[in-house]
């Protein structure tokens, strides 16, 4: 080492000797907490702990035998020993702030983070003792009432106010206008109302502006129109505006997020908006804005990384301008009115767009080469005829990736590039609802390997299933419904370890009941209705499997034979119910499906399985013998369906156990004896039906029953006391002749349990981005919430 660098070394090593002497001077001399701050944070930290049963770690360093500046989440000022910041986001308080808490005896200070601590109640107006706040944050609690107008006028020197998540109501905007300092409002998922005050002009250091998620009425908040050098975020989804937007934008210098989704915004695209360089993220979605997409003099330093433009009604068609956004890589424009072909240069030099989402519009012709490279493609519900011929999604990410190309105008066989796709992608593939014919080719099994969801319903395939799955060990769905196929199930599905849904309905399959497919451990949904197999569900020497099954639909095949009594006994993932306890419940209210099972799609199977959705359809078959009592044990079932078969005796007492069941058939078999009356004690069963079978005996009187259609009861000519439910002078007719019954079946909707479907009342959002398709076999026709 030279002389000159170990003089250097020698230097740099005094200077950090002496800043260190510096800081430990600084700190023991710093003055220590004060009794009455302490004795506050002492008062305060009892109050939280009222509730025992919340560990509240953080706080166990706060007692007498420290300085109250080293407890754990304070900070005192070193001169005064004051208190001046308390943090104690994540803390689990459980309590309410009272009004003569010792947190408001510490009025020195400048910051207050009690982000996500479990408070609840209102604020109280004492907050307002602590005058140089210049930070706080209550967010993520529960926190109700208005805010204490008054006292949050006092906080004159607050420049950050976070009170995001809570369940605040009143006009915010009307308590805060004095606060001029502010630089950071987040109040977004309250229930704050009102109109932004034309005092927010005078708030010029206000850089973020988030209301999202309220009920803020009126026209855009114009006066923010004026912060043009200090705002870049500006966040008022999902509130109650109604206006024109602004005509020019281009004046937020500063602006770099941009989210007005879900209001009732109207008016042309607002192309002035895109001429700001510094814009990395703009949300228009749910609104009403309507014409052509127009982006004009976009800054070549653009920094625009996403652009959600969806649920509008904008028209015409994509323009080649777009790609001037070289950033770009998350574009949404679906569910508009656009048309025409995709322009190939779009994006076509570009590796950064990696989430292309263009469903729902009434774009045509072919699907660009260039798509190849896109991460989520979703162009689902538009009229694409074909593929470009250089489309190469051999050498896709190996990421997971999504590919729906469901609801289009695709006819002949299956695209040529399904067989050179890496094997090694973890891949969502949807090709449903076109008009693919031919057979599924061999070849699949080079490349199946990595799929992970594989959708074909509802086309013209014909031929047999290949049996191509040895190696497709992560494939997690498979649909093949609605389509030609036949032959029988290959058996190299047993090697699909991951499978969750499988789904072949509608097809010409015929075969046995694939009850080997009983050791996939993780296969909740079994769907192989309307089809050709045949032959006993049960056999003595086979062990039933189905470990996790939850939705199991045979129905509209030729099965025969009887069920012992103890065969439901075996499906343990039925028995158990939700975590809702008895019935599903969402936000605190009751929620029942709509039952409406129009096929609507292996991907809202997902969306099934999430809610504990629990379903059993064995109608349409040949059964006979006795309805096994085990049924009784399947607690979590909302939905079973055994009509159209030929089961005798009664109808099991044991279906009162059932207490989460929404809807029951057990029409058109050979059931003999009366209703059971503790049906009646089933509090969430709505649709019934018990018509064409032997019953006798009174109706009971249960609402359960008198709230039924007469069509419920129908073809059991020993039933009576029907005169509450289907009039006075109505008896209940006998059992039709059979060239009668389909005429008498076909009385008016309202009148009748059609059991042309079943399904969830409306289930938002979709497995991995992929749009709802089909879901299975005839049930329930309608849902009275």
């Amino acid at each position: 080492m030279t002389i000159s660098n170990r003089s250097y070394c020698f230097s740099s090593i005094v200077t950090l000797y002496f800043f260190f002497l510096v800081f430990l001077v600084l700190h023991t001399f710093a003055s220590p907490c004060g009794h009455d701050q302490r004795d506050a944070l002492l008062e305060f930290k009892h109050e939280c702990l009222v509730n025992k049963s919340y560990s509240t770690p953080l706080l166990s360093s706060w007692n007498k035998s420290s300085d109250c500046c080293s407890w754990e989440g304070v900070t005192c000022d070193d001169k005064s020993g004051k208190v001046i910041s308390l943090d104690l986001k994540f803390t689990p308080l459980n309590n309410s702030l009272k009004p003569n808490s010792g947190l408001f005896k510490l009025q020195h200070l400048c910051s207050l983070t009690l982000q996500n601590c479990g408070l609840y109640g209102e604020i109280p107006s004492s907050l307002g003792n602590l005058s140089r706040l210049t930070n706080l944050d209550l967010s993520y609690n529960g926190l109700v009432g208005e805010l204490p107008a008054a006292s949050v006028g006092n906080l004159s020197s607050l420049t950050r106010l976070d009170l995001w998540r809570n369940d605040l109501v009143g006009e915010v905007l009307v308590s805060i206008r004095n606060l001029t300092l502010l630089e950071y409002i987040s109040l977004g998922y309250n229930k704050f109302g009102g109109y932004t005050p034309a005092s927010f002009a005078n708030f010029i250091k206000l850089s973020t502006f988030d209301i999202s998620h309220n009920q803020f009425t009126g026209e855009f908040p114009f006066p923010l129109l004026n912060l043009t050098t200090s705002l870049s975020i500006l966040g008022i989804a999902n509130n109650l505006f109604k206006s024109t937007f602004p005509s020019d934008m281009s004046g937020f210098h500063s602006l770099e997020y941009l989210d007005v989704s879900g209001n009732s915004f109207s008016g042309p695209f607002p192309t002035s908006l895109f001429t700001i360089p510094s814009l990395s993220s703009v949300n228009l979605e749910g609104n009403q804005f309507k014409g052509p997409i127009e982006f004009k003099n976009i800054s070549s330093s653009s920094q625009l990384g996403t652009l959600y433009l969806a649920q509008n009604k904008f028209d015409g068609p994509i323009p080649k301008s777009i790609s001037n956004f070289h950033n770009l890589h998350i574009l949404d424009v679906s569910h508009n009115s656009l048309s025409g072909p995709v322009p190939t240069p779009i994006f076509s030099n570009s590796d950064n767009l990696k989430r292309l989402y263009l469903s729902n519009n009434k774009l045509e012709g072919e699907i660009p080469s260039w798509f190849g490279g896109v991460l989520m493609l979703l162009v689902s519900h538009n009229s694409f005829t074909s593929f470009g011929k250089s489309l190469d999604l051999f050498g896709l990410d190996l990421l997971t990736q999504t590919l729906d190309f469901s609801s289009n105008s695709f006819q002949g066989p299956l695209p040529h590039w399904i067989c050179n796709i890496n094997p090694l992608t973890r891949l969502n593939l949807d090709l449903s609802n076109n008009n693919f014919s031919g057979s599924i080719p061999q070849c699949l099994g080079n490349t199946i390997i990595g799929f992970k969801g594989l959708n074909l319903q509802n086309n013209n395939l014909s031929g047999v299933l290949p049996d191509v799955f040895v190696d497709a060990t992560e494939l997690v769905s498979f649909d093949v419904s609605n389509n030609q196929l036949e032959g029988k199930l290959p058996e190299s599905l047993i090697h699909c370890i991951s499978l969750l849904i499988l789904n072949v309905q509608n097809n010409r399959i015929k075969d046995k009941f694939p009850s080997w497919l009983g050791p996939l451990v993780l296969l909740n949904v079994l769907i192989i209705g309307s089809n050709d197999f045949y032959g006993p569900l049960y056999h003595p020497h086979v062990s039933v499997g189905f470990q996790s099954l939850k939705i199991i639909d045979i129905s509209r095949n030729n099965f025969n034979g009887t069920l012992p009594p103890f065969y439901f006994a075996n499906w343990p993932e039925m028995t158990m119910l939700t975590e809702y306890g008895e019935g599903y419940m969402e936000d605190g209210y009751p929620y029942h499906i709509s039952m409406e099972m129009v096929n609507k799609g292996v991907y809202m199977l997902f969306e099934l399985i999430r809610t504990d959705f629990r379903a059993i359809d064995f109608s349409g078959n040949e059964f006979s013998g006795e309805i096994p009592t085990s049924v009784g044990l399947l607690k979590g079932l909302r939905l079973l369906n055994l009509s159209g078969n030929a089961f005798t005796s009664d109808i099991p007492q044991s279906l009162a156990n059932l207490i989460s069941l929404e809807a029951l058939d057990l029409s058109r078999n050979q059931l003999s004896g009366q209703i059971p009356v503790n049906l009646g004690s089933l509090s969430f069963l709505s649709v019934i039906n018990f018509s064409h079978n032997n019953l006798q005996g009174p109706i009971p009187r249960g609402t359960q029953f008198q709230r039924q259609n007469c069509s419920a009861f129908i073809g059991n000519p020993k039933l009576f006391g029907l005169e509450d439910i289907c009039g006075e002078t109505h008896h209940v007719p006998s059992l039709p002749p059979p060239q009668q019954e389909a005429e008498d079946l076909s009385e008016p909707k309202e009148q009748v349990i059609s059991w042309k479907a079943a399904v969830i009342a409306y289930v938002p959002g979709v497995f991995c981005g992929l749009v709802i398709g089909h879901i299975f076999s005839p049930f329930i026709h309608k849902w009275v919430k």
